[in-house]
């Protein structure tokens, strides 16, 4: 099985990739990436040279160079973890949003069309739903949950969600869609809350926490993330949305306090900035859909997956700090000059 994996170099795609490759040693894995700032060439380093791994740096937005990566490859299976995701950068300039979310899925869906897969599926975030009351602790998001988006990154995902239904209903395109809670663990870029907070804390910095730091989110690491989206290419049922959470509810203020006590740093660093805008105040996934269907449930506690990040982030310094100097941007022109 060929499978194209568009953005790849970032933060869950990575570890998908990661994963197939492991798990599926007969498939052949494309990573289709921009390296736009939150793409990390560098993070794929391991599996550069792995004859089932090819790499190709284009835009989904550039409707040429996928169609000739689809005459080249011929994939079976296309999944899009391609996506502007930072809400804080979205209230900021939404226009790039809607283009990458909303545009450079269509190119890839047509793209399907055109050449033919087994499977089309999307990468999308419970995001869509908007979000719950705080003292409604027995509400969560169902696959039926009307979308209701609290901002402009959420709404350009929810606006994807929607057309790829919409091909699957006009054209009979084989899609899937799962909606997944917030992911942490390895490889996670630096301005998201984890990762900022832990090298952060590790540099003696304030520990910046929106508002009270009241607002809730259900974590899912990584790794149970990418065991999913397997389970649901292989598994799951054409035209059908999946939510995946982990059952790991978690206040901001509470993270940040973890954090700050595994790495035996005072709270003291905690500092409570002007709240975002639009800031939704909880996240909560119902993931029975996948559970009674195809039999995935997550494997890892919030408890033992934080401390499996803090501690892959204290041996792999490298990595973030060159993020944070800059110098990951010109690991694509040394991986080629080479």
């Amino acid at each position: 099985m060929t499978i194209i994996v568009t953005g790849g170099a970032g933060f869950i795609g990575s570890n998908f990739i990661f994963y197939m490759l492991k798990k599926h040693n007969n498939y052949r894995i494309i990573c289709l990436d921009k390296l736009t700032y939150a793409g990390n060439l560098s993070t794929l380093a391991s599996v550069m040279d792995n004859s089932n791994f090819r790499f190709v740096k284009e835009d989904i937005c550039n409707r040429e160079a996928v169609y000739k990566l689809f005459e080249e490859e011929k994939p079976d299976v296309v999944i899009n973890f391609a996506a502007e995701s930072h809400v804080d950068r979205s209230i900021e300039n939404p226009s790039i949003f809607l283009q990458t979310n909303i545009m450079g899925t269509a190119v890839l869906m047509d793209a399907c069309r055109k050449y033919g897969i087994t499977r089309y599926h999307q990468v999308s975030t419970d995001e869509v739903y908007g979000d719950l009351p705080l003292d409604r602790p027995d509400l969560f998001f169902t696959e039926n949950t009307p979308i209701h988006t609290s901002s402009p990154y959420s709404s350009s995902k929810a606006g994807a969600d929607l057309l790829v239904l919409a091909y699957y209903r006009t054209y009979g395109l084989p899609v899937t869609i799962s909606r997944c809670s917030n992911n942490y663990g390895p490889y996670h870029f630096p301005e998201k809350l984890i990762p900022l907070m832990i090298i952060n804390a590790l540099s003696d910095k304030s520990l910046p926490v929106y508002g009270k730091g009241v607002n809730v989110r259900d974590w899912l690491y990584v790794e149970d993330h990418c065991k999913a989206i397997d389970m649901i290419v292989h598994k799951g049922k054409v035209g059908e949305v999946y939510n995946v959470g982990g059952h790991n509810e978690m206040r901001n203020i509470d993270i940040v306090k973890m954090i700050c006590k595994i790495l035996n740093k005072p709270e003291s660093l905690i500092t409570y900035v002007t709240d975002r805008k639009g800031h939704d105040m909880r996240y909560a996934i119902d993931p029975t859909k996948i559970n009674d269907e195809l039999g995935w449930f997550p494997e890892t506690k919030f408890v033992d997956g934080i401390q499996k990040t803090v501690q892959w982030y204290l041996d792999n310094r490298s990595w973030w700090e060159t993020i944070i100097n800059g110098e990951y941007q010109n690991y694509y022109k040394k991986m080629y000059n080479r």
